[in-house]
């Protein structure tokens, strides 16, 4: 069956760095574009990265461009987020996400989520 599993979240001060990782299971991940989204308590779940199937495009949100990373090994069936300079408003739980667009159709594959808490 399809798995979205998320590693790597935590507690981390402000400044700091933590990588997300996600590793598929049980689709054609190459097929996929990969996307990371967060979500606050209270609101909108909003896209905060996004990387081709073959990597070769990326678009990140306006508060986090020069600061995240995504991208992806397609060998290991994983995507990564880099999460550099992390800031208290970047508290959130991070979820990834597969998508496939076909003959327009929309196919949607979602993790459980990893939490990031940014703080003193």
């Amino acid at each position: 069956q399809v798995q979205l599993v998320e590693f790597g979240g935590g507690l981390v001060q402000p400044g700091g760095s933590l990588r997300l990782s996600c590793a598929a299971s049980g689709f054609t991940f190459r097929s996929y574009a990969m996307r990371w989204h967060r979500q606050v308590p209270g609101k909108e779940r909003e896209l905060v990265a996004a990387i081709g199937s073959l990597a070769a495009d990326t678009a990140y949100l306006d508060s986090v461009k020069g600061r995240f990373t995504i991208s992806r090994d397609n060998a290991k069936n994983t995507v990564y987020l880099e999460m550099n300079s992390l800031k208290p408003e970047d508290t959130a739980m991070y979820f990834c996400n597969a998508r496939q667009k076909s003959g327009g159709t929309i196919r949607d594959y979602w993790g459980q989520g990893t939490q990031v808490t940014v703080s003193a």
